[in-house]
């Protein structure tokens, strides 16, 4: 077992209003902002803490596909791309595309090896589904994650019924290009399964941040190539990048955080300005296309409130939000609590300032 992170105090939670405030649970964590290179440049708590990237690690799940000239073998357009990288909610569009990405690889819903779940269009905001709805593996919010690994098993011609084992060759060559994008040896990469059973992979924080440096700034990776380093192509990320980017909707889904986040920015060329995407246990990673930074964000008991109050306070100290989009993103900043009668009791708020790494 690895050494517990020394994580530090992100967000509080307070009991009281106005000035009577007093803080009443905490949530500790770490963050790790980055450049291209890997270059620690801000941080809280403990920026090397040994990480799973849960959902964060779709887009680079998905490289080894990209790379092999998968979109061009089955014709996969820009939104099914971007639901390689989804955690998705379920909705209809999401569950067309999953099947439309499984007709093309010439599969269907029993290949898949995800597991099924109340779709988060309803768990996500603590709905009920409606009474008799009956759901699938294509409602997962990881279909079109596995829907491209099965497709690279039929380009590969390697098995199917085996895609989520260790030893596979597809799991064996997406640990190979995270380890060599990141910049780590792969023999210190940790492997755990995921909630939809595929291999997981954890790495020390600010390494994740720096796979969201390079998605975010895709030219660094060739240039890093040029001077012999293992990294993806530009080509491969520049393609997801866009399709991310260009389908929030999809990578997220209504009213979800990853769809907010990529829409509140806009870079001077009338793109969005954030790649995001969040994890199960309270993950959350950017990459700033502008500056060309990554961002990674842990909070250590999970809580997700806390993860994207966490989150937005790191985009405001970083001065990427205006009030347009502080706006956009207030749900997240301090949220406040109510009682069983609607009386507001206390809020969440950040309780850290990004440190300039020395």
């Amino acid at each position: 077992m690895n050494t517990p992170p020394n994580h530090a105090p992100l967000v509080v939670e307070t009991r009281g209003v106005g000035i009577a405030q007093s803080v009443e649970s905490a949530h500790y964590g770490s963050i790790a902002v980055v450049d291209t290179t890997g270059n620690l440049l801000w941080s809280v708590g403990d920026a090397q803490a040994l990480t799973f990237s849960r959902s964060t690690l779709k887009p680079f799940q998905a490289l080894p596909f990209v790379e092999a000239g998968g979109l061009k073998t089955f014709g996969f357009d820009e939104s099914e791309t971007a639901m390689l990288c989804a955690s998705h909610s379920g909705e209809d569009m999401h569950v067309a595309l999953a099947e439309r990405m499984l007709r093309k690889a010439e599969c269907d819903e029993h290949h898949l090896q995800c597991g099924c779940h109340v779709p988060m269009r309803y768990s996500a905001f603590d709905l009920p589904a409606p009474a008799g709805a009956t759901f699938d593996q294509r409602h997962n919010n990881c279909s079109g994650k596995h829907a491209g690994f099965l497709a690279y098993c039929r380009m590969t011609e390697t098995p199917l019924d085996t895609y989520l084992d260790d030893g596979h060759p597809l799991q064996r060559a997406i640990r190979a290009r995270v380890a060599a994008t990141a910049g780590i040896d792969e023999a210190t990469l940790a492997v755990g399964i995921d909630g939809c059973s595929a291999p997981n992979l954890a790495l020390p924080l600010a390494r994740l941040a720096r796979l969201y440096a390079l998605l975010a700034r895709p030219e660094a990776a060739d240039d890093a190539r040029a001077e012999g380093a293992a990294l993806a192509p530009a080509e491969a990320l520049d393609r997801l990048l866009r399709a991310m980017t260009g389908h929030p909707e999809l990578v997220s889904g209504t009213g979800r955080s990853d769809l907010l986040f990529m829409g509140s920015a806009t870079g001077t060329d009338g793109q969005p300005e954030l790649v995001s995407k969040v994890g199960a246990a309270g993950v959350q990673t950017f990459g700033v296309r502008s500056a060309g930074l990554g961002i990674a964000i842990k909070i250590a008991d999970g809580n997700m409130a806390a993860l994207y109050c966490a989150a937005t306070a790191v985009l405001d100290q970083l001065g990427l939000l205006d009030d347009a989009r502080r706006t956009a993103l207030a749900q997240y900043a301090r949220p406040p609590f109510r009682n069983h009668r609607g009386i507001v009791t206390g809020e969440m708020r950040p309780a850290f300032a990004l440190a300039r790494a020395a």
